[in-house]
């Protein structure tokens, strides 16, 4: 099997989609109707903000017009909280392959106030829970281009998203949990940028999306069909898996009964390697989903299958949406909240 990518015993094609109609977003809430199935949809918001200005480039074209620009990495700053993480020293490494300047400052919790973490030759200060606002202020103030990129805790997401609306910073939530409903009415109130996904994977997001399509054009497809899960994730990751939940709210509008305490979790490294096939090297960061249908004579069967080892395609996503929400900032767009379904419809991703 392919380790990152889609399989299906059954070849299935989609017509080119209209993404402008998709729901698919950044916002996950969680609806039983009255059938009982579970519904999970993520929603984008589209309201207007003040615009935050940036430093880009400015060029030339053909008819002598001015035409600023955001080229990768030209005038972006980026602050990377959590930067002692897995994943914030993946996005700092990212970014800075990318040309972005880092910020060389972080936030972290208390024990962790005073501490120099060094990453790809930069070494970042973290700084405690009291010292935030300040701090922040100060860096926003010396680098009026920052976009914050948030990989911390769950416990921390709305705390942190009060802070950025406070000081009017914008930022890319990568962080999943917290409040989400009160996350996005923190960012409205306040009027800033801002891209907020719990999947940060651009691949990821492709296929899920794609899995909304077929659910909207083909409802009941699969009528009948029986569904087995299984996600394998780091023993650190206690809860089922968010993208796994969106998929199945897929397949039980496409007609599969199926609920979502039937996830087989898997996080024994030992059970990881040698039943799921996770690589010894990645058992600490690794994200494998198998989606398996069957009909109800057993007679067909289809999988689905996305398999994810380290974190690079999350980092990579990440840089992406910082160098899309600083293009939508310099070009003063309406639309102020954005998902990562947004920076796919972009087309301009590294």
């Amino acid at each position: 099997m392919a380790t990152n990518g889609l399989i299906a015993s059954s070849s299935v094609f989609l017509h080119r989609p209209d993404l402008s109609r998709l729901a698919f977003g950044s916002r996950m809430n969680q609806t039983v109707g009255k059938s009982g199935k579970c519904r999970v949809s993520l929603v984008s918001n589209r309201r207007s903000r003040f615009p935050v200005v940036l430093s880009m480039s400015a060029t030339v074209d053909s008819g002598g017009e001015v035409v600023n620009s955001v080229l990768p990495g030209n005038g972006i700053s980026i602050m990377v909280n959590g930067c002692s993480g897995k994943m914030g020293k993946a996005v700092i490494k990212a970014a800075d392959d990318a040309g972005v300047n880092i910020v060389p400052t972080s936030f972290g919790s208390a024990g962790e106030a005073g501490q120099r973490v060094e990453v790809c030759g930069k070494e970042i200060t973290v700084y405690g829970p009291n010292e935030r606002e300040k701090v922040l202020s100060s860096v926003f103030e010396k680098h009026p281009e920052l976009i914050v990129v948030d990989y911390t805790v769950p416990s921390a997401v709305n705390d942190n998203a009060e802070l950025y609306s406070k000081v009017g910073v914008p930022f890319v939530m990568g962080t999943t949990g917290g409040d989400r409903n009160k996350l996005y009415e923190t960012v409205e109130r306040a009027k800033i940028y801002a891209v907020i996904s719990p999947q940060m994977g651009k691949q990821v997001v492709a296929f899920l999306a794609a899995m909304e399509i077929m659910a909207e054009q083909f409802p009941g497809a699969f009528s009948g069909y029986s569904l087995d899960v299984m996600e394998s994730h780091q023993a650190s990751k206690l809860d089922a898996s968010g993208t796994a939940k969106a998929v199945i709210s897929c397949f039980q509008e496409l007609g599969v009964s199926y609920d979502m305490d039937q996830i087989q979790l898997i996080r024994d490294p030992k059970q990881q390697i040698e039943m799921v096939g996770v690589p010894e090297e990645h058992v600490s960061g690794h994200a494998f989903h198998l989606y398996h249908l069957t009909s109800p004579d057993e007679t067909v069967s289809f999988e689905f299958q996305h398999n994810v080892c380290g974190r690079s395609i999350y980092a990579e996503g990440t840089v992406d949406a910082v160098l899309f929400l600083a293009k939508k900032i310099r070009s003063k767009a309406d639309q102020q909240i954005y998902n990562m379904i947004d920076v796919l419809k972009e087309g301009n991703m590294r």
